[in-house]
């Protein structure tokens, strides 16, 4: 009455193991840690080029360092560009490595990686004094 099933099953038995390689919950947390701090890394660079400063230039450093750990010795691809000086991309700059670095602390706390937590946290208070000081002026002018 009934035609037996001649196809493989496409859905996988408990206790078979699959044929592609899956990442571990630190791996993920890595991998995405080392993204958003390679991230901060190209916003800081940016400002530097803008900015030279000592802090900016220990802090991609740091930075570079910290991918670097994160991708097994590989460090980082640097951006040699620099974008044109102007005032308003400055503080756009100051924000958006405020927020890379918030999000950076975030995932370095979830995976208890203290040396990226306490990276990211200088860098967010780096990047609001930056700001504020850019208001302050802004303000007195």
């Amino acid at each position: 009455m009934y035609e037996p099933i001649r196809t493989k099953s496409v859905h996988t038995m408990a206790g078979t193991t699959p044929d592609f390689p899956h990442r571990s919950r630190e791996e993920e947390l890595d991998i995405q840690l080392a993204g958003h701090l390679a991230a901060l890394l190209t916003v800081t660079d940016e400002l530097r080029a803008l900015a030279p400063s000592d802090d900016l230039d220990v802090a991609a450093e740091r930075l570079a360092g910290q991918v670097a750990r994160l991708r097994g010795g590989r460090p980082p691809v640097r951006s040699a560009a620099a974008a044109a000086v102007h005032d308003a991309h400055t503080a756009a700059l100051h924000q958006r490595a405020h927020a890379l670095a918030g999000r950076a602390l975030v995932v370095a706390a979830s995976r208890a990686d203290t040396a990226a937590a306490i990276l990211a946290a200088e860098r967010m208070d780096a990047h609001s004094a930056a700001l504020a000081g850019r208001r302050e002026l802004s303000a007195a002018g």
